[in-house]
C-alpha cells in the first residue's frame, strides 16, 4: 500500500467512527482542561475489546477526563472501573461525564495519585483489562504492573504507542520513542503475551496474557 493510500485509510477509519453524545461531551470538557483523551477510533477499539473480554474489573491509568473510561464501560456495561490520575480536575471531569452518561456510582472508583505509588498496592491477577494512558516516560513500568494485575487471559491496552509516528522513524532516539519502540518489539516476541499493534488513530498496542507465567 502506498503512503498516500495508507494515510487515506487511516483518515477514513478515524472519520467513520461514531462517538456517542455523552462521550463527545466528555471529550469537549477534557480538551478544555488540557487533557488529551484517546481518539474515537481507539476508544471504539477499546470498547470492542472490553465487550469481547466480557470484562468485569477494569483499571485505567490516566483518566483523560473520562473519555477512555466511558468507551471501556460502553463495551462492558456490567464492569467496574478503577481510574487513576494525578490531576484532581481530570478525575472531577470524569465523575461529571460518568454522571451525564448515567453510569451508577458503584461502577466507578476514582483514585487521585501517582500511578507508580498506587499500582504496587493493587491486587495481582484481579482485573480483566488494564489501560495504560499516563506519563509516557513510565510506560514500561506501568505495562509491567498491568501484566501483573490482569488475570490469565486478561488484556493490557496501550494507546499512543506510535508516538505520533516517531517509533517508525529510525532516526528518532529520544527516551519516550525508545521506550515505546522497545515495548512493541519485546512484547511481539514474548511467549507470555499475544501482542497486536493497531495503527488506527494514535495507535493501540494490545497485549493479552497467555498464561500465569507473566506474574
Amino acid at each position: 500500500m502506498r503512503d498516500n493510500d495508507a494515510e487515506a485509510v487511516r483518515r477514513f477509519s478515524d472519520e467513520v467512527t461514531t462517538e456517542p453524545e455523552t462521550i463527545a461531551r466528555a471529550r469537549s470538557h477534557a480538551l478544555e482542561l488540557g487533557a488529551d483523551p484517546v481518539s474515537a477510533a481507539v476508544g471504539a477499539q477499546c470498547a470492542v475489546i472490553s465487550a469481547a473480554t466480557a470484562a468485569l474489573n477494569i483499571v485505567e491509568i490516566g483518566t483523560g477526563g473520562g473519555v477512555s473510561g466511558l468507551w471501556l464501560l460502553r463495551g462492558s456495561p456490567r464492569a467496574t472501573l478503577t481510574t487513576i490520575d494525578v490531576e484532581p480536575e481530570h478525575l472531577a471531569a470524569a465523575r461529571s461525564a460518568f454522571s451525564d452518561a448515567k453510569i451508577p456510582p458503584a461502577r466507578a472508583r476514582f483514585i487521585t495519585g501517582r500511578a507508580a505509588d498506587v499500582l504496587p498496592r493493587m491486587n495481582e491477577a484481579s482485573y480483566d483489562i488494564v489501560l495504560v494512558d499516563a506519563d509516557p516516560d513510565g510506560v514500561i513500568e506501568y505495562v509491567e504492573h498491568g501484566l501483573r494485575l490482569v488475570r490469565a487471559g486478561g488484556t493490557v491496552l496501550v494507546p499512543r504507542v506510535l508516538n505520533g509516528g516517531a517509533v517508525a522513524d529510525p532516526v528518532r532516539r529520544d527516551s519516550v520513542t525508545g521506550a515505546y519502540r522497545s515495548l512493541i518489539q519485546e512484547t511481539q516476541s514474548s511467549p507470555a503475551v499475544l501482542g497486536a499493534l493497531s495503527i488506527v488513530g494514535e495507535g493501540l498496542l494490545q497485549l493479552t496474557t497467555t498464561s500465569a507465567e507473566v506474574r
